[in-house]
C-alpha cells in the first residue's frame, strides 16, 4: 500500500533490542561496582531489569560521639606511670617513704591542711598547671563529641574545655591522694611539712588556663605557619614546639606528638560567629588569679600565691561569690616558712556585665589561716625521712575583704581580670612578732563564664 512505511517495525524492533542491550550493560556495571542489587524476583525474555536500592547498612562510627573510657583510663594509667616513676627516679624522699595503704598513707591524708605543701614555687604554679594541661588534652582527644572543637567563641570549644578541666580534677585528686597516688607512693607529708590545697585547686584551674594558651597559639601562630609553608618538617616542628603539653599528651597516647584531631584541613575555614552578650547574661563564672599580697604595719612582709572563685549571678547586678586561696609567705627568716589560706563568702555588685570593659566591688567575709614551719635547730642531728620540721603553730581568724576590680569582656564566654585590689582586715594575734591583720592584695587572671551559650 503506497504510504505505508514497512521497515518502521523493523527499526522499532532494533530500537527495542538495543535498548534493552544498554540497560544490561549499564545494570552490569552497577552490579560489579556494587551500586545496585537485585530484586528476588527472576527476569523475562522480555522483562527490563528491575533495580532496587540496596539495604541501608550502618557503619561504625570509628570515632563516635561519646568518651572512649577504655582508651581513656589506659592512657590516663600510661600517664599516672610516667609521673610516678620520675618521681621515684628522682626523688630520694619518695624511695624512703614507702609503699602501701597503711598508716603512712593515712598520715599524708590527716596532714592535710593550709595552702602551701612545702614545694618550691616553680613546682606548685608552673609544674601543677603543664600536669593539668596534660591531663585535659588526654581526655579531649578521647571525647568524640569534641575532641576536634577549635578555639574561638562558639559553645562547643568552652563546653570541650570544661569537660577536660573536670576530669584534670579527677586525674589531680588521684595524683595526690588517691591509692595511686603521692599519698601511697612515697607517703608524702605525712609527717612535716604537711600538705596544703594549692595543688588540688592550681592543676586543673591552671591547667585550663594552660589549655587555652595553647589552642589560641594553635589557632593563630601555628595556622599561620601551616597557612605559609607546605614543608612537613617545619609544620610538625612548629605543632610539636609550640604546643608541649598537647604533644606529651600525644605520646601518651602513643600516636606522634604533631599529630591533630582537626588536621590535615585545607583551609581553616571562616571564624565562628560571635555570641553578642544581652544585658544580664552570666549565670556562673569561674576564675582564677595570681595574687600579690603586702602585709602592711612593722615587719609586715608579703605572700606570693593564686585565689580561685565561683560567682553565682543572683540578680541583673548582683552575684554571690565564693572564693578559696593562698599564699606562701616570703622573706621569712633562714628555716622558717609559713603560708596563708582564705576561705570568703560575700556578694559583689556588677553594674555592666555586658559591656567590654566591666568594673565590680565586693565584700567578702569568711575566715583564715595562717600556717608556720620552724627548721630542726640542732644540725648535726640526722633527719628522719620527710621530717624536716620540729615545730608547727596555726593561727584561725575572722577575715572581711573590701575590693573592686575590672574585667576586659573577650566575648560572651571568656573575660580577662585585668586589675582586683582588695584591703583585708583580720583579727590574728601577734604571732612571733609577725602582724598579718591589715593587707593589702592585688590579683589578676581569668573568667570563664557559663550559661553564656
Amino acid at each position: 500500500m503506497a504510504g505505508v512505511d514497512h521497515t518502521a517495525p523493523k527499526t522499532v524492533a532494533a530500537a527495542t533490542r538495543c535498548t534493552l542491550r544498554n540497560k544490561y550493560a549499564v545494570l552490569m556495571v552497577l552490579l560489579v561496582t556494587g551500586r545496585v542489587t537485585l530484586g528476588n524476583e527472576p527476569l523475562g525474555d522480555h522483562d527490563a531489569p528491575s533495580v532496587v536500592a540496596p539495604p541501608v547498612t550502618t557503619v561504625p562510627d570509628p570515632q563516635p560521639d561519646r568518651v572512649n573510657w577504655p582508651t581513656l583510663i589506659r592512657q590516663e594509667l600510661r600517664f599516672l606511670l610516667v609521673e610516678h616513676a620520675f618521681r621515684w627516679a628522682t626523688e630520694p624522699g619518695t624511695r624512703r617513704g614507702g609503699t602501701g595503704l597503711g598508716p603512712g598513707y593515712w598520715n599524708s591524708l590527716a596532714s592535710l591542711h593550709g595552702w602551701a605543701d612545702g614545694d618550691p614555687f616553680y613546682v606548685n604554679y608552673l609544674g601543677h598547671p603543664i600536669q593539668g594541661s596534660v591531663a585535659g588534652f588526654i581526655f579531649q582527644q578521647n571525647d568524640g563529641s569534641y575532641r576536634a572543637a577549635r578555639f574561638g567563641r562558639n559553645p562547643a570549644y568552652w563546653k570541650a574545655k570544661l569537660r577536660a578541666t573536670a576530669f584534670a580534677w579527677a586525674q589531680s585528686e588521684q595524683f595526690e591522694i588517691g591509692p595511686f597516688s603521692e599519698a601511697s607512693i612515697g607517703h608524702i607529708q605525712s609527717q612535716f611539712p604537711q600538705q596544703g590545697f594549692v595543688d588540688h585547686a592550681i592543676t586543673p584551674v591552671m591547667g585550663l588556663v594552660w589549655q587555652l594558651a595553647e589552642d589560641s597559639v594553635d589557632e593563630y601562630v601555628i595556622g599561620w605557619i601551616e597557612s605559609h609553608t607546605a614543608r612537613p618538617w617545619v609544620r610538625n616542628l612548629a605543632r610539636t614546639g609550640l604546643n608541649p603539653t598537647r604533644s606529651f599528651a600525644k605520646l601518651i597516647a602513643l600516636r606522634a606528638p604533631w599529630n591533630r584531631d582537626d588536621r590535615p584541613r585545607a583551609a581553616r575555614g571562616p571564624t565562628e560567629p560571635v555570641i553578642r552578650l544581652p544585658r544580664s547574661t552570666t549565670s556562673f563564672e569561674l576564675s582564677v588569679a595570681s595574687r600579690f599580697e603586702t602585709y602592711l604595719g612593722p615587719r609586715g612582709g608579703t605572700c606570693v600565691g593564686a585565689d580561685v572563685s565561683g560567682a553565682w549571678r543572683i540578680a541583673p547586678e548582683w552575684m554571690l561569690v565564693a572564693q578559696v586561696g593562698g599564699c606562701n609567705v616570703m622573706g621569712n627568716q633562714t628555716g622558717v616558712s609559713g603560708d596563708s589560706l582564705n576561705y570568703l563568702l560575700g556578694p559583689r555588685w556588677t553594674p555592666a556585665p555586658a559591656k567590654r570593659w566591666s568594673p565590680w566591688i565586693q565584700f567578702l567575709m569568711g575566715g583564715s589561716k595562717i600556717s608556720r614551719e620552724q627548721t630542726m635547730p640542732d644540725r648535726k642531728k640526722p633527719l628522719a625521712s620527710h621530717d624536716e620540721y620540729t615545730t608547727s603553730d596555726d593561727s584561725n581568724a575572722l577575715t572581711v575583704h573590701f575590693g573592686a576590680g575590672v574585667d576586659l569582656n573577650m566575648g560572651s564566654a571568656f573575660a580577662v581580670r585585668l586589675a582586683n585590689l582588695e584591703l583585708s582586715r583580720s583579727s590574728f594575734p601577734v604571732s612571733h612578732a609577725q602582724n598579718y591583720n591589715t593587707s593589702v592584695q592585688f590579683t589578676t587572671g581569668f573568667v570563664l563564664r557559663i550559661g553564656t551559650w
